[in-house]
C-alpha cells in the first residue's frame, strides 16, 4: 500500500483547510480558512480556489489560488503578493 505525503503548506481540518501565508511588502503573516463546501468550486479536473486576502494591519494585498485533484488533493499552489508558510514554521 502506498502512502501519500502530507501537503507542507494546507493543513486539513474537518471541511476545511488552514493555510498561512506571508505578505511580499511588510511580511505580515494571515492565517486563512478555505471552506470545501462553499469556497472550493468544481472543475472539469478536479476543484480550484481563489481567494484575494488584505492583510488585517498593514492592508497588504495577495492572491492565492489552489487546484485541486478529483480527490481534493493539491495538485498546485501559486500565491501572488506573498509566499505560503509550511506548516512546520506555525507558530
Amino acid at each position: 500500500m502506498f502512502f501519500r505525503k502530507r501537503d507542507e503548506h494546507l493543513k486539513p481540518e474537518g471541511r476545511a483547510f488552514w493555510v498561512r501565508l506571508r505578505t511580499e511588502r511588510s511580511g505580515e503573516v494571515v492565517a486563512l480558512r478555505i471552506s470545501r463546501a462553499s469556497e472550493i468550486s468544481p472543475t472539469a479536473s478536479g476543484y480550484y480556489v481563489r481567494k484575494v486576502v488584505v492583510a488585517p494591519n498593514s492592508l497588504d494585498r495577495a492572491v492565492l489560488e489552489i487546484w485541486f485533484d478529483r480527490r481534493m488533493r493539491p495538485l498546485r499552489k501559486v500565491v501572488e503578493g506573498g509566499e505560503l508558510i509550511p506548516i512546520k514554521e506555525w507558530k
